[in-house]
């Protein structure tokens, strides 16, 4: 009887710590920063590019035009993942067409390999880049540095490779502003080592954190010396200046 009283305490205090772990962690995803109201017209098609849902609740930007290639993209961490439609929006009126993936409880690195099965709905396009913000940026990363023979790069949105890339032969775009708060740059450095010898990085003069999403200032952010949908163009031109110097 003593022994069977001890097993049970100890099953009851397992399932107490359990508990407690499942509580915190549904608080901590519950409070996330959600999409600004102007992403509206984003979520919109319009002349340039149609915008759909697949079944997955992933969003597409599809341009209405020619498709130079395609880009799958996590977004950041506790951030609503319409919060990129600017930014994807404008980068299919360029002729690239996105999926924005979405993440369970918003966090990608509980969804790393949400790319699966993505780019075969569109098998035309031979030329594929993950993509990602923050820890998206990262959990991009996680997935290409298993599937580097699939696709043509990486863009880097405010985030760093943890992976080993160096030897693969995917093309790397970096890009940061130089107001960012958020980014731990000591971490970005010490990370270079780990992308191929020909990576690209680019710097959003005046740019945060924040801004190549739509959902407001993060905490512990810079504070930006240009507009959000500034930083968002900048961003688009630089992607798709890499991405035709790619072709």
């Amino acid at each position: 009887m003593k022994k069977a009283r001890i097993i049970r305490r100890v099953l009851i205090s397992v399932l107490l710590v359990i508990a407690v772990l499942f509580t915190t962690f549904f608080v901590y995803t519950a409070d996330y920063y959600k999409a600004s109201e102007n992403v509206d017209t984003s979520l919109e098609s319009d002349d340039d590019v149609n915008v759909y849902m697949l079944d997955s609740n992933d969003m597409v930007f599809s341009p209405t035009g020619d498709v130079k290639a395609g880009i799958i993209f996590y977004p950041g961490g506790k951030v609503e993942y319409t919060s990129y439609a600017p930014l994807l929006h404008e980068l299919a009126s360029e002729g690239v067409l996105c999926i924005l993936v979405k993440m369970p409880r918003n966090l990608a690195i509980l969804g790393t390999n949400r790319a699966d099965g993505l780019k075969e709905n569109f098998p035309e396009i031979t030329d594929w880049y993950m993509a990602g913000h923050s820890l998206g940026g990262a959990c991009a990363s996680m997935y290409i540095s298993k599937h580097s023979s699939e696709y043509t790069g990486l863009i880097l949105l405010a985030a760093y490779s943890t992976k080993d890339l160096s030897k693969t032969n995917i093309n790397v775009l970096s890009i940061y502003g130089s107001e960012d708060g958020v980014l731990k740059k000591d971490s970005y450095e010490k990370n270079k080592s780990n992308l191929p010898d020909n990576w690209v990085e680019e710097v959003i003069q005046g740019g945060c954190h924040s801004f190549f999403g739509s959902y407001g200032l993060q905490d512990g952010d810079g504070n930006a010396t240009i507009s959000n949908k500034d930083q968002i163009d900048i961003t688009t031109g630089f992607i798709i200046n890499f991405i035709s110097e790619q072709s």
